[in-house]
């Protein structure tokens, strides 16, 4: 499923085999077992059968769905995708967060990073979040959080995200993370019987560390 754009399979189409700082034949603790991230609004989680029938009618709405790739539109498929979230983890492939607010059992909306290739060097990443939790700061709080952990843990350099050109919530909160706006992907989106323009955004490590700074501390 893709969210601002994250897709399900690596773009190139190759496994990933090791990632970038691990020995071959280490598993990181993170494939084994996702870490919780956390602040007092929010916590980021792996994905559990339990969040499928909340996500399943979140993602399907009309304002969540126009922006990304069909999600699962039944209970059963969204499970499958849970589970293959997990393989592809455990496989060192992709990594899947719920975004779980105070307050709340379940995920209201996910945060993707996949492997553009044989490592984590270069990721690309994307999000999808219920839109009664639009404009409350919960993304942002997120997405710094995710952020953080792909660079400090998997070891990314660049950060890529697509996002439809019409999206303009998408591309403002990248824009508010301090993503770079790198040029225009002609149809590069195809929803239903339709392909659509997409903007292409990145971070990359030193320009993150240096956004830190300013901000004053590190966020977990």
């Amino acid at each position: 499923m893709d969210t601002t754009h994250c897709g399900t399979e690596a773009r190139d189409g190759w496994p990933v085999s090791q990632e970038s700082g691990h020995a071959p034949g280490v598993m990181p603790g993170w494939r084994a077992r996702l870490p919780v991230l956390g602040t007092a609004g929010v916590s980021l989680r792996a994905l559990q059968s339990g969040d499928a029938a909340a996500l399943v009618g979140m993602m399907t709405t009309v304002e969540v769905a126009r922006f990304i790739s069909p999600p699962p539109p039944t209970l059963d498929g969204f499970a499958r995708f849970i589970d293959w979230s997990e393989q592809q983890r455990t496989d060192g492939r992709y990594v899947c967060f719920g975004i779980v607010p105070q307050g709340s059992d379940s995920a209201v909306g996910l945060i993707q990073i996949k492997a553009l290739g044989y490592s984590f060097t270069i990721a690309e990443w994307g999000f999808a979040l219920a839109s009664p939790f639009w404009g409350t700061g919960l993304f942002q709080e997120s997405a710094k959080m995710v952020v953080d952990f792909a660079m400090d843990t998997l070891g990314v350099h660049r950060l890529e995200a697509r996002a439809s050109v019409v999206n303009g919530r998408g591309n403002a909160a990248l824009r508010k993370l301090g993503a770079v706006e790198e040029g225009l992907l002609r149809q590069s989106f195809h929803r239903g019987d339709r392909y659509s323009d997409q903007v292409l955004w990145s971070i990359v490590r030193e320009e993150w560390l240096q956004a830190k700074t300013v901000w004053g501390a590190r966020i977990h």
